[in-house]
Parts: C-alpha cells; structure tokens; sequence
C-alpha cells in the first residue's frame, strides 16, 4: 500500500513546474542518437535517466533520514554553498561550449564492450543528467520530501522509506518512460535546436548558483545577480539582434521574450541598487515622489532558543488568555522564505492572529538547544508551524509542514483555534 501510494504521488509530482522540464533534457538525449534509434533503445535511455534520478534522489533522502537535521545544515555551510555554486558555474560554462564533459576514454571502452553497439558514454550521460536533475525536481517536492522523511525519521525504518522514496521517483519518471518509448514518432532529431537547449540549461545552472549563493549573500547583491543573468539571458534569446524580412517566426519569438527578459533584468537592477530583495517584487523599495511604490507589514515574531523559553512562552499566553503559534525557521529554508514573503504579510492571516503570540525558533545552528527543541515535538526540520490553544496545549493534527498559500493557510488558522472561538462565544 506504502509503494503504491507513493507511486501514485510521484505520478501527481510529475506534472508539476519543476519536473517538465525533464522531457526537453531527455528528448534531447535521445536525438542525439541520430535518426536510427530504436523504440527499445529510446525506452532504455529514458529508464538509464529514470535511474539516475531515483537511486540518487533515494539515496538522498535515506541519508537525510539517517542524518536527520545535521545534513541540512552541514550542506547549506558557507564553504559547502560555494562549493557547490562553483560546481554549477563550471556546468554552466561547459553548457555554453567552452569544453565537453566526457568520461576517460579507457573507461568509454570498457563500457562500450559492456554495452555493445551502444555509443560510448550515453547511457552514462543519460544517469548522470537524472541524477542533476534530481536537483531540481527536490525545489517542487520538498513538502512531499519533508512528510516523507518525517514519517521514516520517526519510524526507523529505513527499508520501508527508501522503498516509498524510490516507488515516488519512479512515479515522477513514468511519463519520461513513455516519452523513451515513443520517441520515433513523437520526439524531433537533433538539430540547431540543441544548441538553444544546451545554453538555456546553462542558464538554468547559473540561476541554481545564484540560488545556492542566496542563502549567504546580502538580499540587493543577491539581486543584482538575478538582474545580470536575466539580462544575459535576454541577448542570449536574441533580444539585441537585427531581424530581417526573411527572419523565421522561432527568431522573432526569441527576439520578443528577449527583449521582455532585457527589461525585466534593467528593472532588477533598479531595485538592487535601490536596496530591493525580491526577484518578484524589485521595484518594492523604490519611491517615486516619496511614495512606496509597495509597501509590507511582516509579522513580528518573538525568538525561542530553548524549550524552557518555548514553556515560559506558552504560559504566559495561555495566562493571558491567548493562543500561540510556534514557527520552526532556518535562514538557508526556502519555503521558510516563502512563508515571511507571501505568506505573513498577507492581511487576512495577519488579523486571523491577532490574538495570537507568534514565536519563531530559529535552527539554522542546529545545536544541542536546537535539536532538543526539534525533538520535543518529533518535528524532522522547518518550515513546521505548530498551534497552540488558550489553554497552553498543542493542538495536535494541525501542524503545517511546507509552505502554504495565503488564503488556504488563515482558513487553516481558523480551523486550529475554532474550539477557541466556540468557547468564547459560549462564555
């Protein structure tokens, strides 16, 4: 039952935003093999990609599991952020031409004769690109990811929750599986094409290596960052160029999204240079006239470090008759982000708590006050929101793991505290 749900869940996952962009890398893939590729061997470099995602994504998340909030921390260390973001530089630049990536040609051989006709390195290439792209699909899943590592952190069962990780990719790489299969008849050749194709994932290296730097560098340089790869990826489309009469429609196309990336790079600019941070929202810090342009109320959390803190907290709340919310943060959580972003200066959440103590721990030290902390409520690593009732009790089944949407997460703030409500109105 455990294999099929995650099946079926990793079938829903691979719909979403970040795992479409898969089918593009494995068509490319397979057209390089030329115009003779057989439906077997399409479906055999797709399961070689498949592969690649699912034993390294499992793999992963067995190691998380084992490791618990330590690994997080470890890999999101200001050393270990640039070594990573060097790692997607170097990438990038072989994406754009400067070299090609291959492995020894010793090796080649040794696997050419395992292989048989097979053309040397493909289907090495094939496991090593599902497994970069594993990468990338964890930004979409990681609430998936979290529930699922929370139940095998919590269970001990290592087997069992590798076996549900791995059933899940496999479900996220079944309709790569059909795309392999039919790709004589559905999937273009090689052609000029991949030239775009290789640049733009150059370009999408490049975005993960300001990502990664993001945790560690200041919200406007951060900005910048985004603003010359935008506008770098603007010319790159062909926003600067010269069309001609006889210029095809992909050019003026390109052309036309070129120019809009330009101006949205110059516009990012502007904002970091007037002390923005948000990539959607640059031009939130600019004043025309001495008038915002945007302006924000966040949430003022107060700061816990130990459980004695979190007690006296709860105490005094549930003293003054209020309820509590406790938000488990760490500066290099994405969605924690997202949640201060998005989701706290939204109006609606914002008067849903009005009578709410909102406390905030922060674990992106992950020491022994931290894990301890964690540990008191089984939670595995933020974002994880946890309620409280007047009455200084947690209110179980309604913890929030993951980032949540504005308007669903007050409807849900609504729910924790309704016995609240039903009794006050009662007295």
């Amino acid at each position: 039952m455990t294999v099929g749900v995650f099946f079926i869940a990793g079938l829903g996952l691979a719909f979403t935003p970040c795992v479409l962009p898969m089918v593009p890398i494995l068509s490319g893939i397979i057209a390089g093999e030329g115009d003779d590729v057989s439906t077997s061997r399409g479906f055999f470099l797709a399961f070689t990609y498949v592969m690649g995602m699912a034993l390294v994504y499992t793999a992963a998340g067995v190691a998380a599991a084992a490791a618990g909030l330590q690994l997080q921390a470890t890999f999101n260390q200001p050393w270990m952020l640039i070594l990573f973001s060097g790692l997607f530089v170097f990438l990038a630049i072989g994406m754009f031409g400067a070299f090609d990536l291959q492995m020894p040609s010793s090796i080649q051989s040794k696997l050419a004769t395992v292989s048989g006709n097979q053309k040397s390195g493909t289907a090495v290439g094939a496991f090593v690109m599902g497994a970069l792209s594993a990468l990338v699909v964890t930004a979409c899943v990681a609430p998936a990811l979290i529930a699922a590592l929370t139940v095998m952190a919590q269970s001990g069962d290592m087997v069992r929750g590798g076996t549900a990780l791995f059933a899940m990719s496999l479900g996220m790489g079944a309709p790569l599986l059909a795309v392999g299969a039919a790709q004589g008849k559905l999937l273009p050749k090689a052609g000029p094409w991949m030239v775009a194709v290789k640049g733009a994932f150059g370009f999408m290296f490049l975005g993960l290596a300001v990502w990664m730097l993001s945790r560690m560098l200041p919200g406007s340089v951060t900005l910048a960052l985004w603003a010359v790869l935008v506008f770098m990826s603007g010319v790159f489309m062909g926003g600067l160029t010269t069309l001609t009469p006889d210029s095809s429609i992909a050019q003026r196309l390109g052309k036309g999204f070129g120019l809009l990336a330009i101006l949205y790079g110059l516009l990012l600019f502007l904002g970091a240079l007037s002390g923005g941070t948000n990539p959607l929202k640059p031009l939130a810090a600019v004043s025309f006239g001495g008038v915002m342009v945007a302006e924000e109320n966040h949430l003022e959390f107060q700061r816990i470090k130990t459980v004695a803190d979190l007690d006296r907290e709860i105490e005094a709340a549930a003293a003054s008759g209020k309820t509590a919310m406790l938000d488990f943060y760490a500066d290099w959580c994405v969605s924690c982000i997202e949640m201060e972003e998005y989701t706290f200066t939204d109006a609606g959440v914002q008067s849903a708590l009005s009578n709410t103590v909102l406390l905030q721990a922060d674990v992106t030290r992950n020491d022994a006050e931290d894990q301890e902390l964690l540990q008191r409520f089984g939670v595995f690593g933020p974002p994880t929101i946890i309620f409280f009732g007047t009455d200084g009790q947690q209110r179980h089944g309604y913890e929030v793991v993951g980032f949540m949407k504005a308007e669903d997460f007050a409807n849900h703030i609504g729910q924790a505290f309704a016995a609240e409500t039903n009794l006050s109105a009662q007295q």
